[in-house]
């Protein structure tokens, strides 16, 4: 008899990210140095030259890192205006939503996820052995979330968690307050895990930390995104001190390196760098814009520095344009075959893609059937 996984485990599938592809590089004239990724919605102005310039030799490698990351979470706690309690770190976001579908779903809960959004949450929930219930978000509605409908679905099936990305991963949207606590009003004691990984890039943003005194909020903050630390992977949750605590039982330790740690608490130095950063990442995206739309290819409304484009056939269109040494994101992992998804680099990168894009609608390359 073979050695088998758990039935929940075994039908699981992978959840496609953007991001560049090594494998599907190799062979190719192509680079992973030279490739512009517009796929992964990072600041592209970060980290900052100090940052950049820190060798190997400034880290104690030889040593196990704070399992609790102490310093980190204070310097966190200090900005958040919180207690270093209502803080855990991790190996970016995504390790913290399998800590949580790991510390608080059963077999068969409901878990509500509105959809397009990103596939980890349906991922961790199922490898948990929770039954995801979705909210299909519409094209015609410009992915906007019927809050009514949602919360007719929430009443409905009584679900242990309630994910919303806010602004969402791949839409853009961001949701009011007023919207969040319907929402929350709905769920009752069941848990609203809001992942604000993209809030830095939010123009007009509302304070959620405050929800946290509700007793059944998380909050996901990502590092790796505001500040480009993609390859050392650094995130943190915020909530109330009973759920972190429950976190913290289930959280392997040593589970952010030491130079992630070290790397992370002076980065914090720069917020007058990020918010500089966000001015430029505005103007890029509008250039994008107006570029995208004078290609007939308007993009769909998005309060983030990243958009959906409708543009045919998705995976054709990302194939041409990595065949010239650029690449966006394929939504069809998002069930959106249709579509694909930008996000603003600067501006010089952008003006490259604006260049490939109308070289594509010259040669009648742009919008080919799904």
């Amino acid at each position: 008899m073979s050695l088998r996984p758990r039935p929940e485990v075994r039908n699981v599938e992978a959840c496609p990210h953007g991001g560049i592809n090594y494998a599907e590089l190799k062979g190719s004239d192509i680079s992973p140095e030279t490739l512009l990724d517009f796929s992964v919605c990072t600041n592209p102005f970060m980290p900052p030259p100090e940052i950049k310039e820190m060798r190997l030799g400034d880290f104690a490698i030889d040593r196990y890192p704070d399992s609790e990351a102490a310093g980190l979470r204070k310097r966190l706690a200090d900005r958040l205006k919180v207690q270093p309690d209502n803080i855990i770190v991790g190996g970016g976001s995504t390790e913290l939503i399998r800590l949580i579908a790991l510390a608080y779903f059963d077999k068969d809960d409901n878990v509500v996820i509105p959809e397009p959004t990103y596939g980890e949450y349906e991922l961790a929930s199922r490898i948990a052995g929770a039954r995801v219930v979705k909210h299909r978000l519409r094209a015609e509605d410009g992915f906007a979330l019927r809050t009514d409908e949602m919360g007719s679905l929430i009443s409905q099936c009584q679900p242990k968690a309630v994910f919303i990305c806010n602004p969402n991963n791949p839409t853009g949207k961001y949701l009011s307050r007023q919207e969040v606590e319907s929402v929350l009003t709905t769920i009752g004691d069941g848990l609203l895990v809001l992942d604000e990984a993209y809030l830095s890039f939010v123009a007009q943003s509302w304070a959620a930390i405050e929800l946290i005194h509700k007793g059944n909020v998380i909050l996901l903050r990502s590092m790796t995104k505001d500040y480009a630390l993609t390859g050392l992977r650094l995130g943190y949750a915020v909530a109330g001190e009973e759920i972190i605590s429950v976190l913290r039982k289930v959280c392997p330790p040593w589970n952010v390196n030491i130079i992630a740690q070290q790397v992370g608490t002076r980065v914090l130095e720069h917020e007058a760098a990020l918010n500089e950063s966000k001015q430029k990442i505005s103007e890029a995206k509008q250039f994008l814009w107006q570029g995208l739309s004078q290609l007939g290819l308007p993009p769909v409304p998005s309060d983030t520095h990243f958009f959906l484009v409708k543009v045919g056939n998705a995976e054709v269109f990302r194939a041409r344009l990595l065949k010239r040494g650029i690449q966006v994101r394929d939504c069809a992992s998002f069930g959106f075959p249709e579509y694909v998804r930008i996000a603003a680099r600067a501006l010089p990168e952008c003006r490259k893609l604006m260049a490939a894009v109308k070289e594509m609608k010259d040669k009648d390359e742009l919008m080919s059937p799904v």
